[in-house]
């Protein structure tokens, strides 16, 4: 009981584009269009990810860890936590009830 209302008072995860939005390009004083080409990706692809209509990919994961300095890992993270909340605090995932399995007992 005490961890379901815990679940229920976590607060939703960051997308990953609202930090490179809110923290990071701020910080470097630098555009989408100039982030996007030192990436090597496109400036819609880069916007599509900072204005959260996109998820971060292996691939984009692997640029952002390279280009700030704190590994794919890091990105990858992000979204999973992400993903993962509202996964979990959707209408479908509240219809689902699905219970613990046990163990049967040897005969």
């Amino acid at each position: 009981m005490a961890s379901e209302v815990a679940d229920e008072m976590t607060m939703e995860p960051s997308h990953p584009g609202a930090i490179i939005r809110e923290t990071i390009i701020p910080a470097l004083g630098m555009t989408i269009k100039d982030v996007a080409a030192h990436l090597g990706v496109s400036r819609a692809a880069l916007s599509e990810l900072v204005n959260e209509k996109r998820s971060v990919s292996l691939d984009m994961a692997r640029r952002l860890g390279a280009a700030f300095g704190n590994g794919a890992r890091f990105w990858i993270a992000l979204q999973m936590q992400h993903d993962l909340w509202h996964a979990e605090h959707s209408e479908q995932a509240k219809r689902i009830a699905v219970k613990p399995l046990k163990a049967r007992k040897a005969a």
